[in-house]
């Protein structure tokens, strides 16, 4: 299903309310409260619109069927949190919320707090080892650093405090797995955890280590992973494919990154980057799914989000 069609099939806000009733009860309603089974369906006035209500037979409360979930009390139409998602799913190299709020015509300060909420409910949970040709590598977000002034540096001065790239950076270190034509995981580490313990800890927790040829660059970290699984590595001094032996996908992956952090959002602060990292994760790992059921499958994963505060 593509965006128009979704659109068209949300387009009212009542076809949201009932999508999402059966999506948190797929076979009967049951009381957000009591957890009764004995529900009675009433309707009520609300100015030029008769909408329905729930009411439950034992504890005789009424409710509808955002109670209990981070919709409850929003002041924003379902339909519109839907067409949000949508356009989140869609956006391969992500979505800002100036973007986004103008698309939907909404302030981007209440846009920017829907989209976290959206993104927390992409965190992956996934328990799954990855397994087979797997690649790792890692990355470092944050940003292009500036061109000093230079007028008043003397020649012995010329490359102190110089921002450094690669390893050397100041920037917040990522470490990325991924499957040949499968998923991806990522993990925000601070500088001084991409060490070859840390990195081997990695492995261990997201890889079948049984099942898995683990392909990297010849950085040091990576030394010791020969000891606990087939592991061959790629000189990028002087190449970057040796037949099936490369980390192409783990970098395209790291490309759709940063063009999202730097097209996109332009700075991204260390605070919420994890939330970026699931958005990001998210989206590659359900790739070649339909967006109709990745919007399902969100929208599940929001109903049982904490409530922190309400939109």
């Amino acid at each position: 299903m593509n965006l128009l069609e979704l659109f068209k099939r949300y387009e009212d806000n009542d076809n949201a309310i009932t999508y999402l009733e059966s999506i948190r009860w797929p076979n009967k309603v049951i009381c957000p409260y009591c957890n009764s089974e004995k529900i009675y369906k009433h309707h009520v006035n609300y100015g030029e619109k008769i909408r329905k209500r729930w009411q439950c037979g034992d504890c005789s409360r009424p409710f509808t069927v955002t109670v209990g979930t981070i919709f409850h009390h929003t002041h924003v139409p379902l339909n519109k949190w839907f067409w949000l998602i949508s356009l989140m799913l869609n956006a391969k190299k992500g979505l800002s919320a100036y973007q986004a709020a103008r698309d939907l015509g909404m302030r981007r300060p209440t846009v920017w707090s829907m989209m976290h909420r959206i993104r927390e409910a992409m965190e992956t949970d996934e328990a799954e080892l990855l397994k087979g040709i797997v690649e790792m590598d890692e990355t470092y977000v944050g940003g292009k650093p500036r061109k000093e002034n230079r007028k008043d540096k003397k020649d012995d001065d010329e490359d102190d405090n110089l921002p450094k790239r690669g390893r050397g950076t100041k920037k917040i270190p990522v470490v990325g797995m991924v499957e040949r034509e499968g998923k991806v995981k990522t993990v925000k580490m601070s500088a001084l955890a991409v060490s070859g313990k840390n990195l081997m800890e990695l492995v261990r927790k997201h890889i079948d280590i049984k099942n898995t040829t683990l392909m990297t660059d010849q950085y040091k970290g990576y030394g010791g992973m020969h000891m606990v699984l087939n592991h061959k590595t790629i000189n990028h001094s002087f190449e970057y494919v040796n037949g099936d032996t490369h980390t192409n996908t783990i970098e395209s992956f790291w490309a759709i990154l940063k063009r999202g952090i730097i097209g996109q959002f332009h700075k991204v602060s260390v605070k919420y980057l994890d939330n970026y990292l699931n958005e990001f994760e998210y989206r590659y790992n359900r790739r070649k799914q339909d967006t109709r059921i990745t919007l399902e499958e969100t929208l599940n994963r929001m109903l049982i989000l904490p409530i922190k505060y309400r939109i």
